[in-house]
């Protein structure tokens, strides 16, 4: 089973994964260019938020995903990403119910999130976790769907 740490997200681990989360996004877009933008360590940091490292059993850093609070009541989880080598596991289900978790005990009782048509088995996920989708909350210019799920 996955292990999760907290972590900021401008620590080597979490910079890593998060370039490698962002190279594969760029890699798989379609539709025009993908557009990075360098998430705020404060916004992933508490009271607002959290970043989690997943690592594997034999502690190695395979995967990440944070929340921040978007108001009192509502959060958002971003950047959830798993190393292909740990995919099918039921991994990405356990890291998304644990970002959950850490939204509620942040003071959320919604969680939102956005992602691209490209990513049919992130939709997938969220979908059969008991996100519903929602109209446009931001204006993401990567994002294609939005979802959001009553804590």
């Amino acid at each position: 089973m996955p292990r999760f740490v907290p972590a900021r997200i401008d620590e080597p681990d979490a910079a890593r994964l998060l370039e490698d989360y962002f190279t594969s996004r760029e890699l798989g877009f379609v539709g025009g260019v993908y557009r990075r933008t360098s998430p705020d360590p404060a916004a992933f940091a508490p009271p607002d938020g959290v970043f989690l490292l997943v690592y594997d059993d034999a502690g190695a850093p395979v995967g990440c995903g944070g929340v921040r609070m978007l108001s009192p009541d509502r959060a958002e989880v971003k950047h959830l990403w798993l190393d292909p080598s740990t995919r099918r596991r039921g991994w990405g289900r356990t890291l998304l119910t644990e970002l959950e978790a850490r939204a509620a005990e942040l003071g959320a009782n919604e969680v939102v999130l956005d992602t691209n048509a490209t990513l049919e088995a992130a939709q997938s996920l969220y979908r059969s976790s008991g996100y519903e989708q929602i109209e446009p909350y931001n204006d993401n210019p990567n994002a294609t769907h939005w979802f959001r799920k009553a804590l």
